[in-house]
């Protein structure tokens, strides 16, 4: 006797596009990956322009590598690229260990190609930095999103993230939405 089938599965679609595989390598700075990450840097030319870092018409491959330089080299840093399962840059990730004012991980920067903004990669990348936080049993994560980038704001909040305070950052004195997320 074949099992009731519900209407949802009746209908459904077989899924035609599985979805590739996303993985996460630390940043070698090897001048190809430096050339890539210019290259999906200048695929988000809004989010350049909001935040004031890089002319999106001329991002420049020695700042990029300089900046991300920095981040690596800051206490618990460490900036991470996504590939898809082609070996394909899709994002990249910027991390902080423990925050040396509350001692929870945080989110510097997660940019994925902007060609591919609005097809869940976002999504699936954030998720991958969640779970490997919650598989070191930290309890929370936060970020910070520009308050003149309401779109950063909207993925953020979709995700489940909360709004916990508003505050000038630190590197560039810019007015931003403190967010955090509890993992446990």
């Amino acid at each position: 006797m074949e099992a009731p089938r519900t209407l949802a599965a009746m209908f459904a679609r077989p899924d035609t596009h599985p979805t590739p595989p996303l993985t996460l390598h630390p940043l070698t700075f090897a001048p190809d990956e430096i050339g890539e990450v210019v290259a999906l840097y200048a695929s988000n030319p809004a989010y350049w322009r909001a935040a004031g870092e890089y002319d999106p018409r001329d991002i420049q491959a020695a700042k990029v590598e300089a900046d991300l330089r920095g981040e690596a080299a800051t206490e618990g840093g460490e900036v991470l690229l996504a590939r898809d399962g082609e070996g394909r840059l899709a994002g990249v990730v910027c991390l902080l260990d423990r925050h040396p004012k509350d001692g929870l991980p945080w989110i510097g920067l997660l940019m994925v190609d902007g060609h591919s903004r609005r097809t869940g990669l976002g999504r699936r990348l954030a998720g991958l930095v969640e779970e490997r936080f919650r598989a070191e049993q930290r309890s929370g994560i936060r970020l910070a999103v520009l308050e003149n980038n309401p779109d950063a704001l909207a993925f953020w909040s979709s995700l489940g993230w909360q709004e916990i305070d508003r505050r000038q950052d630190l590197a560039h004195d810019r007015p931003c939405i403190v967010m955090h997320k509890h993992l446990a």
